[in-house]
């Protein structure tokens, strides 16, 4: 069912529960340690999580500012503006609508950031199929000149969208959360295609798979 309200009211009704839900939620970050030493050297990263963990991740407090890759939909619109009030910048695009307009504008804003912004892409989104690495984290970080940082969220109670592609994880009120990041590491050097973007792509699979 679609509710026909103005994105306008529905935006700010959308971060306030968001903020209520996440109020009640226990974060754990763990293993963040490589990671909070790149910020403070002025590294930029890009975090690669999959499509149906990503609830926590704007209410992370870290001291870093973001910009995630967001759909061209009409319910891109809606979670581009929600980022926004969460205070986090977005680019535009998906791999089948303004796919380079957006990785232009992300690595535009990691470099203008000095090492201060940095990227967040859900790797298998924002249509599938479900946990399968594309193709677009590997072109950010490698023109940002950033590392890739692997990172899951496993929640101690949570409601699955199972008709979802995704089967998208809604954590419930009160239950833990864990954020869970794995060791950086460099991008991929040179031009990615065929065999090459394959073997990249599995082994952000397998590197993802190996924090659950």
């Amino acid at each position: 069912m679609r509710l026909r309200v103005p994105v306008g009211l529905l935006v700010p009704l959308l971060a306030g529960l968001y903020r209520l839900l996440l109020w009640t939620l226990r974060l754990r970050v763990e293993n963040a340690e490589a990671l909070r030493a790149l910020w403070a050297a002025g590294r930029p990263t890009v975090v690669a999580c999959w499509h149906n963990e990503l609830f926590c991740f704007p209410g992370l407090r870290e001291d870093t500012r973001w910009v995630a890759i967001v759909s061209a939909s009409k319910d891109g619109e809606i979670l581009a503006r929600l980022l926004g009030r969460l205070g986090i910048g977005t680019a535009r695009g998906s791999s089948s609508r303004l796919g380079l307009t957006a990785l232009r504008q992300a690595v535009r804003a990691m470099r203008e950031g000095d090492g201060r912004v940095n990227g967040f892409v859900t790797v298998d989104g924002p249509r599938g199929p479900r946990h399968e690495v594309k193709d677009g984290v590997f072109l950010l970080a490698a023109r940002a000149g950033a590392m890739l940082v692997p990172a899951r969220v496993r929640c101690s109670r949570a409601f699955v969208f199972r008709k979802a592609w995704d089967r998208f994880e809604l954590p419930l009120p009160f239950s833990t959360c864990r954020v869970v990041f794995g060791e950086p590491y460099a991008a991929p050097a040179g031009p990615l295609r065929g065999q090459a973007l394959a073997a990249a792509a599995r082994d952000l699979e397998a590197r993802l798979h190996a924090l659950g």
